[in-house]
């Protein structure tokens, strides 16, 4: 039994196939999904999707990538539906993917720290934990992660796809790290190398869908959380674990993690 931690049902190249591909995913194995909204109008749709599927949670934050275009009306949207989802039925689990992106710096730098504080602070009054977005920018993600003592324990990096210093320094601050079908490719030896140096109890997994298949379904598109059990044999070979074992721990991590109900 596997859970995909973060995946983009509400994308156009899943939602219309959605029945298709939750079922998909319960016949690989994989009985729990996070949707992850990236705005204020893809949380609505989460949110309808999640109503819809009681196995679906929703992790909902402003991506990097849209806070440029993100006003103080898109983060009270944002405030508002997390504290109003609180009151019940929970279906938010997380505040996120929220960070910094410095490959594309699609938003001016010190707007995406903006909102990415926003983000940390609306976390840590709500008591949810923070799925990080952080390309070629972990450094200051960690920098600014330091003056949040709060989220200690509470913070994951999705997409995990940096070295073993960068690890070190995520874990000393007491981060967990989610790994994607990027873990299986022939050139990431770097990220496997990082990938064992983990405490098991730390690691969670996830697709990304519909982007980054895993080999060897690479070429496959788009990608979905059926094939998160080629990222799991993948990863258990590359820790020296049975799957079983990397599926048993992940489960557990990913339902503490995120505060999971028992199916």
């Amino acid at each position: 039994m596997l859970i995909d931690t973060h995946c983009h049902l509400t994308s156009p190249e899943l939602r219309p196939a959605v029945e298709a591909v939750l079922a998909r995913a319960a016949a690989a194995g994989v009985t729990r999904m996070l949707t992850v909204a990236t705005d204020p109008a893809d949380l609505a749709a989460a949110l309808e999707l999640a109503a819809a599927h009681p196995r679906v949670g929703v992790i909902a934050g402003i991506h990097p990538h849209e806070a440029g275009r993100c006003g103080a009306a898109d983060l009270d949207a944002l405030a508002a539906a997390v504290r109003t989802d609180a009151a019940g039925p929970r279906r938010i689990v997380a505040v996120g993917e929220t960070g910094l992106d410095f490959h594309y710096d699609f938003a001016p730098r010190p707007r995406q720290e903006e909102v990415f504080r926003a983000q940390l602070g609306l976390a840590r009054d709500c008591g949810l934990p923070v799925v990080i977005h952080a390309r070629e920018s972990e450094d200051r993600v960690c920098d600014i992660l330091a003056e949040y003592p709060a989220l200690a324990g509470r913070v994951v990096f999705h997409c995990f796809s940096a070295d073993e210093r960068v690890a070190a320094r995520a874990l000393a601050l007491g981060c967990c790290f989610s790994f994607t079908g990027v873990v299986t490719f022939r050139k990431a030896d770097t990220i496997r190398a990082a990938a064992r140096s983990l405490p098991p109890e730390r690691i969670l997994l996830e697709t990304d869908a519909p982007w980054l298949s895993p080999e060897p379904h690479r070429k496959v598109r788009p990608n979905e959380p059926a094939l998160l059990v080629h990222t799991a044999r993948s990863l258990a070979a590359t820790r020296g674990e049975s799957f079983e074992t990397l599926a048993a721990t992940t489960t557990a991590n990913a339902r503490r993690f995120f505060r999971l109900a028992e199916e």
